[in-house]
């Protein structure tokens, strides 16, 4: 039985949205979570390594992540664990993959606008009938992450293109308090009474076919 898990972090890929031959949606996305931790040797809050999840939603939560989420926005993920192996014939490594059952936005990092939807709702990003009356689907202000490959042999640096651990770019990581939201000591803990834990592994770019299995990037 797979593990249950809730992590925090910000959408690192833009949100991949199919249907299967059966008629089965699902949206799929990288997500990265990098905590902060105080070294005592440069008295300063520093960037620990980023932990990389590939997280999939089915069905009616696929839609509505395909049409609520952009990279860089800061995210609460909570679903079931599954760490898998894969060969592509080059290269061998190690994914972690999230089989999302909730999904929303970080508020300790700013503010979202809930729209409810149809109970059958049409294509992707097309507006429901409710969309007029709640304003629109999300109002999630947050600099945006450029996207980057995940080497398989690079357990902790899949760039983001640029400093992996502080996923620099858009971010100021002196203004922030780590990617998932909460500092954390040099034993890893968080200051804050907050702060979950992750598991650090590469991206699995293996093709998969079956309707049950996750997708690939």
């Amino acid at each position: 039985m797979p593990d249950l898990i809730t992590v925090t972090g910000v959408v690192a890929t833009t949100p991949r949205h199919v249907t299967t031959n059966s008629g089965l949606e699902i949206t799929s996305f990288r997500l990265a979570s990098t905590q902060r931790r105080y070294d005592r040797d440069q008295k300063k809050w520093v960037d620990g390594e980023t932990n990389w999840y590939s997280v999939s939603g089915f069905r009616h939560l696929a839609l509505n992540l395909v049409g609520s989420l952009q990279v860089g926005h800061p995210l609460v993920v909570s679903g079931r664990l599954r760490i898998r192996t894969w060969d592509n014939g080059e290269r061998t490594g190690t994914s972690v993959e999230i089989e999302a059952d909730a999904v929303g936005h970080d508020l300790a990092r700013g503010t979202a606008v809930f729209t409810r939807v149809l109970a059958n709702p049409g294509p992707p990003g097309a507006p429901t009938a409710t969309d007029a009356a709640a304003g629109p689907a999300e109002a999630v202000s947050v600099a945006a992450v450029p996207g980057g490959d995940v080497d398989a042999a690079g357990w902790a640096a899949p760039g983001l293109g640029g400093s992996l651990n502080g996923l620099t770019g858009a971010f100021d990581p002196a203004a922030l308090p780590g990617v998932d939201g909460h500092d954390h000591d040099d034993t890893g803990n968080a200051t804050d009474d907050e702060g979950p834990e992750g598991v650090s592994e590469p991206f699995d770019p293996a093709e998969k076919s079956d309707d049950d299995a996750l997708l690939p990037f």
